[in-house]
């Protein structure tokens, strides 16, 4: 391809070249022909003279055509297109390939083990402040009517015995004797129970084991606090 370039740019060449002994021999044989030089003879000089100036300058495009052909057969060798070396003003820096170096390939792993500490820290703190904080006892007050066999019953002895019922999360409180029937009296006393730590029935089972005191136990209130 290089080659027929080169056949084309010598035609051109040879018949630029020709034309300009053309031009040179017209010219001579115009002045031999006519002594005088008429006004058609200076616009056809004048002719002559741009007719020569673009004869030149095709002749320099034809050399710089044949520069950059004779480059181009330089370039190819072997069969290899070497792609032609731009001017240092016109070169520009490559595009910045990805930095293996700016990867951090265990970053991840780090921010995770961060992560996973900053969230146990926080679960030990709340842990921690959920502990001191107190924790709400369910209570409930119970009025309890114990009953004894007849009016014969030392009732000062019942209440002493009832009180001496000691268990977590019991508090005794006050009593007084209520009127029944037939002169006998019932013992009726208030008690503050926590929920979790004290059953009622327990409490009723407890105070009933007083077989010579008590004849029975009933709930005369029962309130949550």
């Amino acid at each position: 391809m290089a080659n027929n370039s080169l056949l084309i740019l010598d035609s051109f060449a040879f018949t630029l070249e020709s034309l300009k002994h053309a031009e040179a021999a017209r010219h001579y044989y115009e002045q031999l022909g006519s002594g005088a030089i008429t006004e058609e003879d200076l616009a056809m000089r004048e002719e002559n003279t741009k007719l020569k100036k673009q004869v030149d300058d095709l002749e320099n495009q034809v050399k710089q055509l044949k520069d950059r052909v004779s480059k181009l057969e330089l370039a190819v060798g072997g069969g290899k297109v070497v792609a032609p070396v731009k001017s240092s003003g016109d070169s520009k820096p490559p595009a910045k390939a990805d930095d293996d170096d700016d990867v951090d390939l265990f970053g991840s792993d780090e921010e995770d083990e961060d992560a996973a500490k900053v969230r146990e820290q926080r679960l030990a703190d709340y842990a921690a402040k959920k502990s001191k904080k107190p924790t709400l006892v369910a209570k409930s007050n119970v009025i309890l009517d114990v009953k004894p066999w007849d009016d014969e019953t030392d009732m000062g002895e019942l209440e002493k015995h009832v009180r001496t019922i000691v268990m977590d999360g019991l508090l005794w409180g006050a009593s007084k004797l209520v009127p029944l029937a037939y002169g006998i009296k019932k013992l009726q006393i208030a008690t503050v129970i926590e929920d979790d730590k004290v059953s009622v029935d327990e409490l009723t089972e407890k105070i009933e084991a007083f077989e010579d005191f008590v004849q029975s136990v009933d709930i005369a209130a029962f309130n949550k606090i």
